[in-house]
């Protein structure tokens, strides 16, 4: 258990555009909370435009509450809301291109028999 005094390194990920992504490394109290950690890393004052109420948090990809604990090596991500879901853009992908060149059995060898790749 995490005595007082003590400190852990995490890190704070925000990406306000596509292919841009802001990370922070922090040292802070090991009783620190994800909430405390936010405003800790000055992102919360240097991107305005972040509202938590939009906003998912999570800890290594996993959803978590602001109330969570955080352990040695933690990585805080807040993730921007889905403008497309990815089942719907895979299948607009996949009519784009057609069914004959996508797939597991889409390069085949000349004379091989129907179902079977190189």
């Amino acid at each position: 258990m995490a005595e007082r005094g003590d400190k852990i390194n995490i890190e704070v990920a925000y990406s306000p555009r596509p292919r841009e992504v802001l990370v922070r490394g922090l040292r802070i109290d090991a009783s620190a909370s994800v909430m405390q950690a936010l405003r800790s890393s000055g992102l919360l004052a240097d991107c305005p435009e972040l509202d938590l109420t939009c906003l998912t948090v999570s800890v290594w990809g996993r959803k978590t509450p602001m109330n969570q604990a955080l352990r040695e090596g933690d990585r805080i991500e807040l993730c921007r809301p889905l403008v497309v879901d990815p089942k719907v853009a895979r299948r607009e992908r996949f009519a784009k291109q057609g069914a004959r060149g996508t797939g597991l059995f889409a390069q085949r060898r000349a004379g091989a028999k129907s179902g079977y790749g190189a």
